[in-house]
């Protein structure tokens, strides 16, 4: 699966996923850590590439009739690095299925 992980969450949420085997990157490491909702949200999609954001704009956007874009949302309040790392490395089976099977939004709580 190919992840772009939002400015909420860290870096190293990136290289968790992209240790896990996935394609990902970090906003902050392709430009867009200070493009709009908008931005992110048509690149992401042009380049098939999953959201992992915290931003509930994201979720409205994921949700408009016809759009194609996809997210992984996460709903896991302010944590440590290391409690949101755990949190995905736990979840990261199910929620690539939960992809996979043809969900567009998956929600992380």
């Amino acid at each position: 699966m190919r992840f772009v992980v939002d400015n909420q969450l860290p870096p190293s949420l990136s290289r968790l996923l992209a240790d896990a085997g996935h394609d990902s990157v970090h906003v902050a490491m392709v430009g867009l850590d200070a493009s709009s909702d908008d931005v992110l949200w048509s690149w992401a999609a042009r380049e098939d590439r999953i959201v992992v954001s915290k931003d509930e704009d994201l979720f409205f956007l994921a949700n408009r009739g016809g759009d194609r874009g996809r997210l992984l949302w996460v709903r896991i309040g302010n944590c440590r690095r290391e409690r949101l790392h755990d949190a995905f490395a736990r979840s990261l089976e199910s929620f690539v299925a939960a992809f996979e099977s043809g969900q567009r939004v998956v929600e992380l709580a």
